[in-house]
């Protein structure tokens, strides 16, 4: 059934309230973001020998503090008790996944300040590393396995690596793990201490180029969008402006991403000025740019 059109001015107030929503601080909110390790984007040409693959999970990141699970943008996870009833001290790096192809379960899940008991025995923290240990990230892959299986939950995991010997087999892997639903490949150098910082310690490998942006303003639909979003208005961390309205569904565009989230975009390379060329709307981003 088609969605019934919002009247202009429910429309445009809708969005004033959203705008402002957007704009008060949430109760759920931590003292600061968490320092974490951030991803660059693999190119061919990388040494793989230097590195240790394994699945990106399509989910929420999330640091365990050794008390509470805080989002990559800072905001305190209301997770059930008995979901880290039985977790260390000990920081962890890693992703709540609720499976592939079900980001948005796994979202809707997170964000909840009442956690949903039901929902979240569909979840999963995939613990990918250890941010306080001192050692390179071989050492940390024993040490992080070892921990998971001290904690002993079937709902905590531990991210499996494995080694590729070139890009050839690389690619293999990446299409294995696309055709059966997964989001894409992260590659860890071997050597690499935990920094938190974005650099070519950390890379991710995905079949198309993607990127995040920041809604700044919501553009009135024309034609058979009139009453309703017609498209995003939206910045990069670069500083970039672009109309993002390609990808949109009509739910979305009855309900659009907040003014001052960041939202996540496919793209095919950019033109002179910077601009993502065929840029389309991809999903919703829990807080900030993505690892």
């Amino acid at each position: 059934m088609k969605p019934t059109r919002l009247p202009r001015r429910a429309f445009l107030g809708g969005l004033l309230a959203l705008a402002c929503a957007a704009a008060l601080p949430r109760a759920a909110r931590a003292a600061s973001a968490p320092a974490l390790m951030l991803a660059e984007v693999y190119r061919p040409g990388v040494p793989l020998d230097a590195y240790w693959v394994s699945e990106k999970y399509d989910g929420v990141r999330a640091y365990w503090n050794g008390r509470q699970l805080i989002t990559r943008g800072g905001e305190v996870v209301a997770a059930p008790a008995w979901f880290t009833a039985r977790w260390p001290a000990t920081p962890m790096d890693g992703e709540l996944w609720a499976g592939r192809g079900r980001f948005e379960m796994a979202l809707s899940t997170v964000r909840r300040q009442a956690p949903d008991e039901e929902a979240w025995r569909r979840v999963r923290y995939m613990v990918f590393d250890l941010p306080s240990h001192a050692g390179p990230f071989t050492e940390r892959i024993a040490a992080y396995h070892g921990l998971v299986q001290q904690i002993d939950e079937p709902w905590v995991q531990a991210v499996p690596q494995e080694r590729v010997i070139s890009h050839a087999a690389l690619m293999a892997r990446l299409d294995r793990v696309v055709r059966d639903g997964g989001e894409g490949l992260m590659l860890h150098r071997a050597d690499a201490p935990y920094r938190a910082l974005r650099s070519d310690d950390l890379l991710k490998v995905k079949t198309h180029d993607d990127a995040e942006a920041r809604v700044i303003a919501h553009l009135p639909g024309k034609g058979r969008h009139e009453g309703r979003l017609g498209a995003l208005l939206v910045e990069t961390p670069q500083g970039v402006r672009f109309r993002l309205g390609t990808g949109l569904s009509d739910a979305q565009r009855d309900n659009p991403p907040p003014i001052g989230t960041w939202v996540t975009y496919r793209y095919r390379g950019v033109n002179a000025s910077g601009v993502p060329r065929f840029a389309s709307f991809l999903r919703q981003q829990p807080d900030g740019p993505a690892r």
